[in-house]
């Protein structure tokens, strides 16, 4: 029923095409809600097996304060994923959206009143990460933080821990997504197309975004060449453009830091193959065109950090160790994606590469039914999504019941 408001200010939040806006943000918030609303009767409490005089009852309870830190790429969907299941396991919940973008989360609160949450169940506190986020991370009467952001930030939460109540912590905390397409892709057209969506839509403004293409040498001239002709279908536009693909960087930090990266990229002797410059300049936006450079080498910046903007890094190899090898060579653990049309080698590539979730001949299929979350430096404390995301806010409890007729 409020759609279409939220999706607008989803997009004058975050600048985000407003087709992207109503399909994506809210229309997977509004089905994770419903999913989780359906799943409060899954959180089943077990029975330990023990011997014939005692029963020993394992059952779950809310951890009680739940902290909230969501960042601004996709608001209203990456907070369904930490209110609802928070909310569902019987929790209080304070949400800190990204100082960027808190218009729809504040709406969000509004309408939690209007269906009936009572008064403090849900609590929306907008501020900067350096005061309310702090305060978050600090205060004793908090039991526990849900966060997703930077690494960097992530680590701080985890500070805030210790000098605190030492509350529970889960961050999902960026990455650098290898998407490695072998000569005997299926489909290499479509494989093409794919790594446009992976880095140009949202801008490149997410944690899974296939900033680094791995292809394997005897067709990687051919993508080179395709991927950058590909590239000019992603220009930025008006984001309230029905027609747009793309919008513009979220602030002028944020296209500050991805500037920088695209001179990093040519300073350090990558070939830039497509975009590199400022879009629309004459709107005042933050508009930049996708950007694409080849001849990458893994120890390179561009390959190394998360930009978190359209910017495209293409790495040539040899063979399936090689590939690995690359791929691998990451303090990021998030996502990774294999195209092929070997069986074998699909199932080794998921098992070796090291990351929490792999797609094999697509990119970025998901669903509320499957745990999200990353491996080393791209996450830790629990996954978001699925019926495993409920036991970052549930306590387990023994209870021990002499069923003997005396004591001991």
């Amino acid at each position: 029923a409020n759609g279409e408001e939220l999706q607008l200010l989803e997009t004058l939040d975050v600048g985000k095409p407003i087709r992207y806006s109503r399909r994506v943000d809210v229309g997977q918030a509004s089905s994770t809600y419903a999913w989780y609303g359906e799943a409060a009767d899954k959180l089943y409490d077990q029975i330990a097996p023990t011997g014939p005089d005692a029963l020993g009852l394992i059952t779950r309870e809310p951890v009680g304060v739940v902290g909230a830190v969501t960042p601004w790429n996709f608001p209203l969907m990456i907070n369904s994923w930490k209110l609802a299941p928070a909310l569902v396991a019987g929790n209080s919940v304070i949400l800190k959206p990204a100082e960027q973008a808190p218009l729809s989360s504040l709406r969000l609160a509004e309408l939690a009143i209007e269906a009936g949450i009572p008064p403090g169940v849900l609590n929306v506190v907008p501020g900067l990460g350096e005061t309310a986020g702090r305060a978050i991370g600090l205060h004793p009467g908090i039991d526990a933080v849900t966060f997703t952001g930077s690494t960097k930030v992530g680590k701080m939460f985890l500070e805030y821990s210790a000098r605190s109540n030492m509350k529970r912590v889960s961050a999902e905390t960026g990455g650098k997504t290898p998407n490695i397409i072998f000569a005997d892709a299926p489909d290499l057209g479509y494989a093409i197309g794919a790594v446009g969506v992976s880095i140009f839509w949202n801008t490149g403004e997410m944690c899974i975004a296939g900033s680094r293409l791995l292809v394997e040498r005897s067709i990687y001239d051919e993508v080179v060449e395709r991927v950058g002709e590909l590239s000019g279908s992603w220009l930025p536009g008006n984001p309230l453009d029905p027609a747009t693909k793309a919008g513009p960087i979220v602030d002028d930090t944020q296209l500050s830091r991805v500037t920088d990266y695209i001179s990093r990229g040519i300073d350090q002797g990558a070939r830039l193959v497509a975009g590199g410059n400022r879009a629309l300049a004459d709107s005042g936006g933050y508009f930049i065109e996708p950007t694409v450079f080849a001849d990458v080498h893994n120890d390179m910046d561009i390959a190394r950090d998360e930009i978190f903007g359209p910017v495209l890094s293409i790495i040539p190899f040899e063979d399936e160790a090689e590939a690995l090898s690359i791929a691998n060579d990451s303090r990021y653990g998030l996502s990774a994606a294999v195209w092929t049309s070997n069986l074998g080698r699909a199932h080794t590539m998921a098992a070796a590469l090291q990351a929490g979730t792999v797609w094999v001949n697509n990119f970025d299929t998901s669903g509320i039914t499957a745990p999200f979350g990353g491996y080393k430096e791209s996450g830790f404390g629990g996954k978001d999504k699925s019926l495993h995301a409920l036991d970052k806010y549930t306590n387990l409890k023994t209870t021990w019941i002499n069923l003997g007729r005396g004591g001991r």
